[in-house]
């Protein structure tokens, strides 16, 4: 189920979009205006917008634009009796992800609901990595565990991430040198167990122990059996 605003100032037309996505599984929050819309927009925790061209106080457009300079990103299907090509072609600048003309099926608005959305996750940047109560935010480059912070080196962070993006997979020596080293040989060297090491003992000394397997003769693992 997602959660969905409706930005529609025809009463008839909002209550129709809302039973039909209330009756597809949707939870669906109705907006009459533009203002009110952008308002809730930047609160709701939306999974999805289907945002009206035309809206009293606040036009559709300018409610995208402004969301979209906010940084926000929720999915938004636009709304539109405009149909021209240069009117759809302002909406997707804006920022909009698909544009559906009036009159329409509410099937083919379900469906493209559902294709932005499905876009979006795919598109998702993964931000932050987990193992248990290891946390690794790969925005500002912290690690801690159980709230406790865990200092590490900037090849040690990113041979953690690395292993947590394969959480569960054997990571070889090869796969190592390559994704964290960017070397496409093997220098011959023991570079990758003293880092290895070095690793374990701060994840130790932070509480994260055992951590890092070791798994004899393949390479090492986080998480997975």
């Amino acid at each position: 189920m997602s959660k969905i605003l409706c930005v529609e100032d025809d009463a008839a037309m909002a209550e129709h979009v809302a039973h039909g996505l209330a009756e597809a599984g949707h939870e669906v929050d109705i907006a009459a205006d533009g203002e009110t819309g952008y308002a809730l927009a930047t609160s709701g925790g939306y999974d999805a917008i289907v945002l009206d061209r035309m809206l009293p106080r606040l036009d559709g457009l300018a409610v995208l634009t402004r969301l979209r300079a906010d940084g926000m990103m929720t999915p938004v299907v636009m709304l539109s009796a405009l149909a021209s090509l240069d009117e759809r072609v302002r909406g997707l600048r804006a920022g909009s992800d698909d544009y559906v003309t009036k009159p329409f099926e509410l099937p083919e608005l379900l469906a493209r609901l559902e294709a932005v959305q499905r876009r979006n996750l795919a598109g998702a940047e993964i931000t932050r990595l987990q193992e248990g109560e290891l946390d690794v935010d790969l925005l500002t480059r912290k690690v801690s565990f159980a709230g406790r912070r865990i200092e590490l080196q900037p090849r040690e962070f990113r041979l953690l991430e690395f292993l947590l993006k394969h959480r569960g997979q054997v990571v070889t020596r090869s796969m190592l040198l390559e994704g964290v080293w960017d070397y496409h040989f093997d220098p011959g060297t023991n570079v990758i167990d003293v880092h290895v090491s070095r690793l374990r003992k701060k994840l130790d000394e932070g509480g994260a122990s055992d951590i890092v397997q070791t798994v004899r003769g393949a390479g090492y693992r986080i998480g997975g059996e």
